[in-house]
This record gives C-alpha cells, sequence and structure tokens, in this order.
C-alpha cells in the first residue's frame, strides 16, 4: 500500500517573497535563516542528510554531495500569509483574493457578539500578542468575566478566557457563535480561535491542547477530499482537522505540543493504517515565532530534527515523506505577525535519488505529487 506524510513545520519560512511589502513586511525576512545566524547555527545532522543546508546558507547546516532527498523552495501564489491560506494551498486550492483583517472588529460584530452570547461585555477589540493580552487584560477579566477579543495582521477573532472563570466549554460555544455571526454578516475572517488560558505559577498561560480553531470551510474539494474520494484515509495531526474544518478527514489526533505531534506522526507511520497523514507542528509560530524567540524556535527545529531518523526508520519503500511550512514568522523581525514568505520543501523515499527541484511557483505541488504517489487522478 502506498501512503504519504505531510509534515508541515508551522511558519518555517526560507525568504520573502517579492511581493512581500504589500503585507507589512520587507525583504529581509527569512526565518530560518535569520534565526540560524542570530542563535550561532542549527545543529540538525538529520535535515543535513536529507538537504536542508543545500537549499540556502543556513548557518551551522552544511551542503552535502549526496542529499537524501528532493529538496527546494516554494513560493505561495495566494494572495495572504496565514495559517488557512498556507495549507489550503499545500492540499491544492490557491486563493485568489486575501481573507480580511482588522484593526478592531466594528459595533456590528462585537455588539451581535455580547447579544448572542450574552457575555455581558468584552475586554480588547485590538491587534495583539496573544500572550502579553492575557497578562495584561487578565485582571479585569478576572474582575468582569468578560472575554478578551483580540486580533492580528491574520484574519482571526480570537477569544480568550480563564478556564478557571468561564467554563471550557462556554469559551467553545462563544466562539461557534462568533463563527456564525461573521459568516451571517460576510466578513471575510478565515478563523475564529479559542484561547484558554489558566493561571500556572501565578502567571497566565494558554492552555494549547484546549484551543480550538473554528475556520471557514474550503470553497472547493482539496487533496483530502480527492483522497478519500478515493476509498482511502487521512488521518489529521494537530490543527489539520480544524483548518479544514474536518472536510476529507478520515481520523484526527489533536496535540499540545510539538513533541505529541512528532510522537503522533511515529506511531501513525508504523500503525500503517492511514494513506495520508497530515501534520502540522505548531510551537515554532505559536511559541515563538510570534513571540519573537529565536532560541525558542530553534531548538524547536532541533527537537524535529532529533525525531527525524526514527520517522524514516518507519516509512517503507512504498512511502512518501514531505516536509515543509505554510508562511513565514520571522522570530528576528519587527512586531509578532506572519511574514510573507516562501517555504523549504523536502520530498523523501527510500528509492528516490536527492536532487535540487528548485524554486517552485506554488504550494500546490505537494497536492500534485501526493496525487501521483497515491495514484489519485
Amino acid at each position: 500500500m502506498k501512503r504519504a506524510a505531510i509534515i508541515v513545520i508551522d511558519s518555517m519560512g526560507i525568504g520573502a517573497i517579492e511581493d512581500a511589502c504589500d503585507y507589512g513586511d520587507d525583504l529581509t525576512c527569512n526565518t530560518l535563516c535569520n534565526l540560524a545566524k542570530k542563535e550561532g547555527g542549527l545543529n540538525v545532522p538529520n535535515f543535513e542528510k536529507l538537504g536542508l543546508g543545500n537549499i540556502k546558507d543556513i548557518e551551522g547546516v552544511k551542503k552535502t554531495d549526496t542529499p537524501e532527498a528532493k529538496y527546494g523552495i516554494m513560493k505561495m501564489k495566494s494572495k495572504g500569509k496565514d495559517t488557512t491560506t498556507g495549507h489550503w494551498e499545500i492540499a491544492g486550492l490557491v486563493l485568489k483574493h486575501p481573507f480580511r483583517t482588522y484593526e478592531k472588529f466594528p459595533p456590528e460584530i462585537i455588539d451581535e457578539f455580547i447579544k448572542q452570547t450574552d457575555c455581558k461585555g468584552i475586554l480588547g477589540n485590538i491587534p495583539a500578542s496573544g500572550t502579553k493580552i492575557i497578562e495584561d487584560m487578565h485582571k479585569e477579566h478576572e474582575k468582569t468575566k468578560f472575554p478578551i477579543v483580540y486580533t492580528s495582521a491574520d484574519s482571526v477573532f480570537q477569544v480568550a478566557v480563564d478556564i478557571d472563570i468561564i467554563p471550557l466549554e462556554t469559551l467553545y460555544d462563544w466562539c461557534k457563535i462568533a463563527r456564525k455571526i461573521l459568516d451571517d454578516g460576510n466578513w471575510g475572517v478565515s478563523r475564529v480561535i479559542a484561547r484558554p488560558y489558566q493561571i500556572i505559577e501565578g502567571k497566565p498561560t494558554r492552555i494549547g491542547k484546549f484551543r480550538h480553531d473554528y475556520s471557514v470551510p474550503p470553497p472547493e474539494s482539496t487533496l483530502l477530499n480527492k483522497v478519500q474520494d478515493a476509498g482511502k484515509k487521512v488521518l489529521s495531526i494537530g490543527k489539520i482537522k480544524d483548518i479544514f474544518v474536518n472536510s476529507g478527514i478520515s481520523g484526527a489526533i489533536p496535540t499540545g505540543s510539538n513533541k505529541e505531534g512528532l510522537e503522533a506522526t511515529v506511531k501513525s507511520l508504523k500503525e500503517k493504517k492511514w494513506d495520508l497523514i497530515f501534520t502540522n507542528l505548531v510551537d515554532t509560530d505559536m511559541l515563538y515565532g510570534h513571540r519573537r524567540d529565536s532560541y525558542g524556535y530553534k531548538c524547536a527545529i532541533e527537537q524535529i530534527d532529533s525525531y527525524l531518523s526514527e520517522i524514516i526508520s518507519s516509512l517503507d519503500s512504498d512511502d512518501l515523506l514531505i516536509i515543509t511550512a505554510d508562511h513565514g514568522c520571522d522570530p528576528t523581525f519587527r512586531g509578532t505577525d506572519h511574514t510573507r514568505e516562501m517555504v523549504p520543501i523536502l520530498v523523501y523515499n527510500k528509492n528516490l535519488r536527492g536532487e535540487n527541484i528548485g524554486t517552485l511557483p506554488s504550494f500546490t505541488y505537494v497536492s500534485d505529487i501526493v496525487k501521483n504517489w497515491l495514484e489519485i487522478i
């Protein structure tokens, strides 16, 4: 049985796209190369063997004359620099119009949200770092029990609550209401994100395993649907299920960390019951990119590398492994938002010859090669 596994290292971009300035970035953005330089190099021997160092000059990552994978760069063809857009394009769907972003949500949205949830009021309604806004507004949240609503340069409506004050299920219900309000009003928001947190060691701390994204459904069939339509099984690991609104998903494993996602990927490969395994590793983006923590980002990449030998040893000769990213989030760049970047791609199979596949014009390359590998028309 032929199988494929796609691992998305969330936000691990490798250089600005020519139109980056149109998105508030500049041409110096380069998540992988810039963080490696700032932190004195990466220690990633397994990525080295695959050929990551052959793609660009990445400090600490050597080039090899015998790369084990096909290696290259993909440009995003869709308009945008967010998670949904990147993942949808990986799955074969190019967006001609970007999702809308907001400096603050208008009264028509907020007033209706307060009315329908009966939450009595909200805090925030500003662009913010999720970790900082809960620190800044927790005391007021504790006093009023109002949810903290915030956004970013991405198309997101985020709702944060202390789940020792507001029950987790209530947070989820409020986010479902927000999703319906945004859809009914055609506000063009990609995701509503439930951001639960608790006070841990005296500090407001987000609980990643309870995060939940409420996305707009893909407007067309994606790779996942086509795999399912061919009678095959698709496994989501991490937030893939949320990004695709469960469309084309046969089974799902939620994760609270990259470690959980990597271990679930290894276990699922060894089970040999899934035709396509689609994994998102979110820590690089959520914990380190947005927080501009280049050292944490470096450690996260090195942790992923430490699992690669076990992942590769779990593959048979009929298995295809693709490692890539969905956008950038350069921890050395200003602000806290995603950056409009190209992404690296590594394609591995025991019988494929490693080679440079160059710069590809779209992330849809992934969908195309997976369909070809799984013999899906």
